[in-house]
């Protein structure tokens, strides 16, 4: 049996103001760091109750996920674990939508339209200017990136279609390999790899709402098909948290 922890970073600042964050490099709320120390705190205790532990972990570039990430190890005492930061683990890009308050794009266009926006599997929110300062291409952390493959906006698809080569060549082969790996990363990106080993349709995945800071457990047969998968978490904070993500984009009342 293989096992896989994913981890949503904590809240950040933007999805405290309920923005459209993408690939803009916000920082974790004071609840977001909260979050990121109570799921370090349920996987030290999954290993104190079960004895798992993590021999490598996988990372985005975005800072809200690093120190996630560090403050999870921190309270693991695994700060001496080795990680991988891959940019292809980056929340999809979405485009001009980037820093707009979601529930007043909600009310402008509707709550039907941003959904599709925001949960639909192959329609791109609109581009962001190259011109634009926030674009990727501007950045040094995507210098060695081949300047066709930086986004200026992303649908689920093309999140899907970036995220699988790391999946297919790296993360898959490490667990197959006995890796016990833990992925520190976003709601989209981690969407991503839920539709790809759950084997979910479009409308499907469309449903799915991961909430912030808990984490996620898969477990796998040989074929990595998924036997179970839980979060390590109390089952009500866990519905009130998806519920929470699942309203963002909704128009005020």
């Amino acid at each position: 049996m293989y096992k896989l922890v994913l981890v949503r970073h904590g809240e950040s600042l933007w999805n405290q103001e309920n923005r459209f964050t993408g690939w803009q490099d916000i920082d974790l709320s004071e609840k977001g760091r909260g979050e990121a120390q109570r799921a370090g705190l349920a996987l030290k205790n999954l290993r104190t109750d079960t004895g798992h532990d993590f021999d490598l972990v996988y990372c985005s570039v975005l800072k809200r996920a690093i120190h996630t990430l560090w403050i999870c190890l921190d309270q693991m005492d695994r700060a001496w674990l080795p990680v991988k930061n891959d940019w292809r683990l980056n929340e999809r890009h979405y485009g001009a939508l980037t820093g707009l308050d979601k529930a007043e794009t909600a009310a402008k266009h509707g709550e039907d339209q941003v959904k599709v926006w925001r949960r639909s599997y192959d329609v791109p929110p609109p581009p962001m200017e190259k011109a634009d300062p926030r674009h990727p291409s501007h950045d040094l952390r995507y210098k060695s990136v081949k300047p066709e493959m930086i986004p200026s906006c992303e649908s689920l698809k093309d999140t899907v279609n970036r995220f699988l080569p790391l999946w297919n060549e790296e993360i898959e082969p490490a667990i197959k390999s006995g890796k016990r790996v833990l992925i520190a990363a976003h709601g989209n990106s981690l969407r991503a790899l839920i539709q790809h080993v759950e084997h979910l349709t479009p409308a499907e995945i469309m449903e799915i709402n991961l909430p912030t800071g808990i984490p996620l457990m898969y477990e796998f047969d040989k074929e990595m098909k998924v036997l179970r998968k839980g979060y390590l978490g109390d089952p009500e904070q866990v519905k009130a948290a998806i519920e929470l993500v699942a309203n963002q984009g909704k128009a005020k009342k």
